[in-house]
């Protein structure tokens, strides 16, 4: 049963779905897979596929930016969550993005991350499961037509970088993880397992400043509620109502731009030696990491957790495998903390660690969202 406030659109029948394909996802089964447990399930629901493989990092990316889209009634990423992120990108550089973002997006999972698709099957309310099942429980959701609204987070670089993203910005232990373990792709999701223990062995500390906007104190006021339907804001300077030329991004309402002190009423974290900072807006960092068991599809929410230096090996491999489950934050443990935010902005002291965007890396450098 949909959440109350939920609107849902239905695709058509026949549909036609453009899907993008990366076959060198994950461990390299993502055509096989698609030929045989999506095809015959979507022939079955009447959608027709035009498939489109990938041959090279920013193809799909350059694709959706300049093809014309009204032929499909839905884009379809079958791979891991990079591919998603570039097509998303990819269609916030069109002139007409506005209505280019109204096209339903479905990610099935290809990858060996597959974050958003474990997330979609949590919101769904299926059991947790992975591989061919997700699979095709992503699949049905494909078939069954129904579609919603998702949040995107707009996050600006120091460097004047714009990106749009769906699952999460991090700093430190968790994007080693993930960058680190990209020579195990073969290994599929155990590639994340191998790098945990190896990050694990040589836990690193980086120096920086976190600040955020905290959910309920936006002006000092009593919090807005969210409204589902308002638009998201992005950009880097807050401009008055109407002096956007047609077709530009949206302005960054709540964020001063990166030189700047972040406003008063903004909260600023003490501590600033920390192992981890991970902002999430999905509920799944991977197919076995329910990271924010509170997040849904467009809860208009940033679920920030950051980790303090101080914390033991032990412990913190306690907390990952506590994280299977989603049960983490029940350990109560005083290194780890969460706060659902508005905003925030991070400004690594030096240049020291792997910043990445829903998966992918990033130069580190200060950044807020």
């Amino acid at each position: 049963c949909p959440p109350p406030g939920d609107s849902y659109g239905v695709l058509p029948r026949p549909c036609h779905a453009l899907v993008l394909l990366n076959p060198q996802s994950g461990s390299g089964r993502a055509l096989d897979d698609f030929q045989a447990v999506v095809q015959p399930m979507l022939a079955e629901a009447d959608i027709a596929t035009t498939v489109f493989v990938t041959e090279r990092p920013h193809h799909a990316h350059e694709k959706v930016r300049d093809e014309d889209l009204s032929q499909w009634d839905t884009l379809v990423v079958m791979s891991g969550d990079g591919l998603l992120f570039e097509v998303v990108n990819g269609l916030m550089e069109r002139p007409d993005w506005k209505e280019a973002m109204k096209k339903p997006l479905c990610i099935l999972p290809g990858g060996s991350g597959n974050a958003l698709a474990a997330s979609i099957n949590y919101y769904a309310g299926y059991d947790h499961v992975a591989k061919k099942k997700l699979l095709t429980n992503c699949t049905f959701i494909l078939c069954k037509g129904l579609y919603t609204q998702m949040d995107l987070v707009s996050l600006s670089t120091a460097s004047g970088k714009r990106f749009f993203s769906f699952l999460g910005f991090g700093w430190g232990f968790i994007s080693d993880v993930d960058i680190d373990s990209e020579k195990y792709r073969w290994l599929g999701s155990a590639r994340f397992t191998l790098g945990t223990l190896q990050c694990l062995a040589k836990l690193r500390v980086y120096q920086g400043r976190l600040s955020y906007l905290p959910i309920a104190t936006e002006q000092g006021s009593s919090p807005a509620p969210l409204d589902p339907h308002a638009p998201v804001t992005n950009g880097h300077i807050p401009q008055p109502a109407g002096t956007e030329a047609p077709g530009s991004l949206p302005p960054d309402s709540l964020l001063v731009p990166l030189g700047q002190p972040v406003p008063a009423h903004w909260t600023v974290v003490p501590e600033e030696e920390f192992v981890l900072v991970y902002a999430i807006y999905q509920s799944h960092l991977g197919t076995n990491l329910l990271m924010a068991p509170a997040a849904r599809l467009h809860d208009g929410c940033i679920h920030l957790f950051y980790m303090k230096a101080g914390i033991s090996r032990v412990t913190l491999l306690k907390l990952f495998l506590a994280m299977s489950r989603g049960t983490h934050l029940d350990l109560n443990c005083p290194h780890l903390s969460y706060v659902p935010v508005r905003a925030f902005r991070l400004e690594p002291r030096v240049a020291a660690g792997i910043m990445t965007v829903d998966g992918e890396a990033l130069a580190c450098e200060p950044v807020q969202g």
